[in-house]
């Protein structure tokens, strides 16, 4: 009878224990290392979203060909994020079911607000590589959760130079039409506190539906205000039909952004598409490692990669290097990421590094400017590619100056 006591007892002390255990611990270490994909693949993101699993796809297939991360293969889980609470409910799966050691993905903020959220219980890195909004830097940031997407701040400041130089903004009109969503909000709050600093006026001021297809009723509005400048907080394919519309409409004031996809620049055609508009990545950037990129890219599927394929096989290789680096425990992935003196190439003139601030990935961003029809040299090459900014001989910190989105605190 004692015996079988101290056997209980035994069992007992053991299951809880087991209990207290972080998820996954008792995953195979010599197995493959599975990275759990989330990204929108329907909806006016899905185009995105396409170009971000293509991405992954490549960098997976190149490293695994390579010999894998310290001998073990890379095992890629791929959903659909679909809307905030689907999203919350399949990273819960990955991490619980599938047992990933990291997730990967996302464009919408709202969603990549609720991923963070399950990362960070489970104590998983989740890196970000489409969602700009500040707020995820700042009072919504989460310790798990890291940005290899620029953040909104860092595409004003661009654009806003820009249009600065161009005389477009001191004392200037602006009309704005903007995304009704967290992504959307939060670009038109760092917008007005641009032209709040640069003393530039708001002439117009329109919430768009993100399901909205017909800007006819906001285009009439912009004529009739007759702007010095149409910015468009826009994102995704809404971005596509404003600029046919425009361009239907036959309005002349310059137009451009403060968020843009050079997929966005392609659907809409060579002879639709128009203005300076800020980006992360395009397929010109000039550098060996990105040209490389461009050709596995366009050899695998038939044409050049755009700026969110460049945000998710960037990704893929940063986790890459962390676990080979630190293993595939979130505390030690976290702390390895987040420490500055950690560089990573990321196919650009200078290395990039993560904020330990509020994670940022402070990296070089560029613009693009339309080229007019006759110039174009091919359906991809519909316009020209900037020097990257900031200047070579400035800090990276530049760009997140005036951030607006709140104070990140990683332990509240």
């Amino acid at each position: 009878m004692l015996h079988r006591r101290r056997l209980l007892a035994a069992t007992t002390a053991l299951t809880l224990g087991a209990a207290l255990l972080p998820l996954g611990a008792f995953a195979q270490d010599d197995g493959p290392i599975r990275i759990g994909h989330l990204t929108p693949r329907t909806g006016f993101l899905g185009p995105l979203g396409e170009y971000a699993v293509m991405a992954a796809d490549l960098a997976v297939e190149e490293i695994n060909a390579a010999g894998g991360v310290n001998g073990r293969m890379i095992e890629i889980i791929k959903e659909d994020s679909v809307n905030p609470q689907t999203a919350s409910t399949k990273a819960e799966r990955m991490i619980e079911r599938d047992e990933v050691v990291a997730i990967v993905g996302e464009i919408s903020s709202a969603s990549a607000l609720t991923i963070s959220q399950v990362a960070d219980r489970a104590q998983r890195p989740f890196i970000n590589t489409g969602a700009n909004s500040d707020t995820l830097r700042g009072s919504d940031c989460k310790r798990y959760m890291f940005h290899v997407e620029t953040q909104n701040a860092m595409y004003v400041n661009a654009e806003g130079q820009y249009l600065q130089n161009e005389g477009l903004v001191d004392g200037k009109n602006w009309y704005l039409l903007t995304a009704d969503y967290a992504f959307g909000h939060d670009l038109l709050n760092a917008a007005k506190a641009f032209l709040d600093r640069s003393n530039g006026n708001i002439a117009g001021d329109d919430l768009v539906p993100t399901d909205a297809t017909d800007f006819s009723s906001y285009l009439l509005k912009v004529r009739e205000a007759k702007p010095d400048v149409v910015v468009s907080n826009l994102a995704g394919t809404q971005i596509t039909s404003f600029l046919k519309q425009y361009t239907e409409f036959g309005l002349d004031a310059p137009v451009g952004g403060f968020g843009f996809d050079t997929a966005s620049a392609w659907a809409a055609g060579g002879e639709n598409f128009k203005g300076t508009w800020p980006t992360v990545w395009t397929h010109q950037v000039d550098t060996e490692r990105s040209q490389a990129f461009v050709k596995a890219f366009t050899d695998k599927y038939g044409k050049p990669p755009e700026n969110q394929a460049f945000g998710d096989y960037t990704a893929m290789y940063i986790l890459k290097q962390a676990i080979e680096a630190v293993g595939t425990e979130g505390e030690a992935l976290v702390g390895y990421l987040e420490n500055p003196e950690n560089t990573f190439d990321v196919m650009k003139s200078r290395p990039a590094y993560f904020n330990p601030k509020n994670h940022q990935l402070m990296q070089e961003v560029y613009t693009i400017t339309a080229l007019p029809p006759g110039e174009q040299q091919n359906q991809w090459d519909i316009f020209t590619t900037s020097a990257p900014v900031p200047a070579a001989d400035q800090p990276l910190e530049t760009l997140i100056e005036a951030a607006v989105g709140g104070e990140c605190s990683f332990g509240g």
